[in-house]
């Protein structure tokens, strides 16, 4: 489940990753050390790396072209690719967060791999302008909420199991609340610091969030949405949630991880690393409340791409179709954790604990219920990249810092939203 993410948790050291992506960068033609017969393959993770690392082993096996791996840092990503683009000095394969008007003239045609039907890829969610296909994602992701079961358990309170027979978020911070008195918790709920997840929020309390318009621009949203963005600042009270994520950056995985926390809302990409790194209680993947509507933010992971390097370009793209290629797909949804982009597919994730083989059932089952609004943003992403546009969201999050601080009125936020999504769009 990449449904990425994290995404879509425990890889490479920052400086580690810092000195590889030097290296990296300044190899000029993106190969690994200068190797003639390696290419580069850059992306982001906290806890989805296996896989790639044991597919490169097979490939450089029967290819004879070695793949170094670079795990970036998320924060910062973009800006990574972009100087590379600037300094003639991309890597020659990437999953990258979201493709660029800066560099995607220069990625590779993947109509071969995207319309192989033995591949059985979704098309519907690649990225393609006309018939050339830009990227194809490597997975599925999107938003999903965990509970402290032992926590649950303790206090002797329930929770649905069925995405078809959910609660509100009324009733959840209720359950939540009552099993934070009981047990002592220091927090109901945190909820990671995204411009996607606090979509998820909107749309479950029925508001569309920001849209694009048919004049190509951000337009000011409904009603429901400026409620529903009210109603996440009142709880962000140091009682219900902390503060410090959504203001200063704390990290709410490992406050969740704590156990101090009754529960998470995050990403489906979390029960990989929830499977190997929680051993201090039980936990659950439940699903999202629905207030009134059952949505999610359904995303995707890493947009897989190949650049025209040269010499390398043949070889990083015979390394992404062998990443598709159905048997071998197959062992990376099921090493990663991934929700897969291909169809037909009989997968047995490598997890012991049941809490992380249910999960991935449910979330599957809460994808199918889901409200099409569920994919909106990516939707709005694709259509501005096709338009030459890079709009960054990242200021949804410095915006509603401000308004949980107490700095800004909810309207006042809104505008701002609206004000600096567009100013983005030339």
């Amino acid at each position: 489940m990449g449904i990425s993410a994290s995404a879509r948790k425990g890889w490479l050291a920052a400086s580690v990753v810092g000195a590889l992506v030097l290296g990296a960068c300044s190899s000029g033609s993106g190969s690994g050390d200068g190797d003639p017969k390696g290419i580069t393959f850059w992306f982001s993770t906290s806890a989805q790396d296996k896989g790639y690392t044991e597919l490169a082993k097979e490939f450089e096996a029967k290819e004879g072209i070695k793949v170094e791996i670079v795990n970036v840092p998320y924060d910062g990503y973009q800006d990574k690719l972009s100087q590379a683009a600037q300094a003639n000095a991309l890597p020659d394969t990437a999953s990258v967060p979201s493709l660029d008007p800066l560099w995607v003239n220069q990625v590779q045609d993947l109509a071969s791999i995207a319309n192989n039907e033995a591949n059985k890829i979704n098309k519907n969610l690649i990225t393609a302008d006309g018939d050339k296909v830009l990227s194809i994602p490597s997975d599925i992701t999107a938003a999903g909420l965990y509970i402290n079961k032992s926590l649950f358990d303790k206090a002797g309170v329930s929770f649905p199991t069925d995405p078809a027979q959910t609660w509100t978020w009324t009733d959840f911070l209720a359950a939540t609340t009552k099993v934070r008195e009981a047990t002592n918790a220091k927090y109901d709920l945190v909820y990671d610091n995204s411009a996607a997840r606090i979509r998820g929020w909107i749309y479950t309390h029925g508001g569309t969030g920001f849209q694009l318009g048919a004049d190509g621009r951000f337009a000011a949203p409904d009603a429901a949405t400026v409620q529903a963005l009210s109603e996440f600042s009142k709880i962000n009270d140091d009682k219900v949630m902390p503060k410090s994520v959504w203001t200063s950056g704390q990290d709410p995985n490992a406050l969740f991880k704590s156990g101090q926390v009754v529960a998470y809302y995050s990403g489906v990409w979390q029960v990989a690393d929830f499977a190997d790194s929680i051993t201090d209680f039980e936990w659950a993947s439940v699903p999202s409340p629905a207030q009134p509507t059952h949505a999610t933010d359904i995303n995707l992971g890493g947009k897989m791409v190949a650049f025209n390097n040269g010499e390398k370009a043949e070889p990083a793209k015979k390394w992404l179709d062998f990443i598709f290629q159905p048997a071998n797909y197959t062992k990376l949804a099921q090493t990663n954790g991934y929700l897969p982009i291909e169809t037909g597919l009989t997968l047995t994730y490598p997890f012991e604990k049941k809490a992380a083989q249910d999960a991935f059932a449910l979330y599957i089952k809460e994808i199918e219920l889901a409200d099409p609004i569920s994919s909106s943003g990516q939707a709005n992403q694709t259509k501005l990249l096709l338009a030459k546009q890079k709009v960054e969201d990242a200021l949804i999050k410095t915006e509603m810092a401000k308004f949980i601080n107490g700095e800004q009125d909810v309207q006042k936020t809104v505008d701002a939203i609206v004000s600096g999504l567009n100013d983005q769009i030339k």
